[in-house]
């Protein structure tokens, strides 16, 4: 297992977000690195936890729980062959295209260690918007990811450091339950029976999907 891309993005000017002034960081590009990794602080007010990388959407990206986002390349190449067209690394907006990883089918807090000091903790599944959709230019996007069920990994940062593309990326410890990445992104989205489940995951899970859990576990307690 590896990270086969460590990857960026500058902000640019495009005119399929509604973010802050039509700026956008979702194309990231491949970089040599290494680039340091570190917790960019909470929700709202920290970016990417990768240095260099532009977060421009503040409401919705970025912070902690966030931090970085990785995609397994063979899900990228499963993805070339549906669409007919090449998909370089860091086109969906991941920090990290990892090889050999189950990205996806990871479970909730359990932690990588990427080169020999930094370790990650994984938080969620990717959640698509209307600029992914703009920025891949494939009609339906969002239905068509949403119904693949394999959104990449959302990852906070437990110990930072510098990371570089060829990195090894190994599991250091895998929590005791069964909440993957891939549940809970079905939970999170069409799937909403299963949100009182995702809440084993404990305090490793997004605050923002506990929180919706939490809520949808409440609602049903009144009925």
């Amino acid at each position: 297992m590896k990270l086969l891309s460590l990857n960026a993005g500058i902000p640019r000017q495009v005119e399929y977000t509604n973010q802050p002034q039509g700026v956008t960081g979702i194309d990231k590009r491949p970089v040599e690195g290494p680039l340091l990794i570190s917790a960019p602080g909470p929700e709202g007010v920290g970016g990417s936890g990768v240095a260099g990388d532009a977060v421009c959407d503040l409401r919705h990206h970025g912070g902690d729980d966030q931090a970085v986002y990785a995609v397994a390349r063979e899900d990228l190449d499963t993805w070339e062959q549906e669409l007919g067209r090449p998909l370089r690394n860091g086109v969906f907006g991941e920090n990290l295209t990892t090889e050999g990883v189950d990205v996806s089918g990871a479970l909730i807090g359990e932690r990588w260690r990427i080169g020999p000091d930094v370790v990650l903790e994984v938080t969620s599944g990717r959640i698509p918007c209307r600029t992914f959709q703009g920025h891949l230019g494939e009609p339906g996007w969002m239905k068509r990811f949403i119904h693949r069920g394999e959104p990449g990994a959302y990852l906070r940062v437990l110990v930072p450091g510098e990371i570089r593309a060829g990195d090894s990326v190994e599991i250091v410890h895998r929590p005791d339950h069964n909440v993957t990445v891939a549940l809970q992104f079905r939970a999170t989205t069409v799937e909403r029976e299963l949100l009182p489940w995702v809440l084993v995951a404990g305090d490793a899970l997004h605050a923002r999907v506990r929180e919706q859990a939490e809520k949808y576990v409440a609602e049903l307690g009144k009925v």
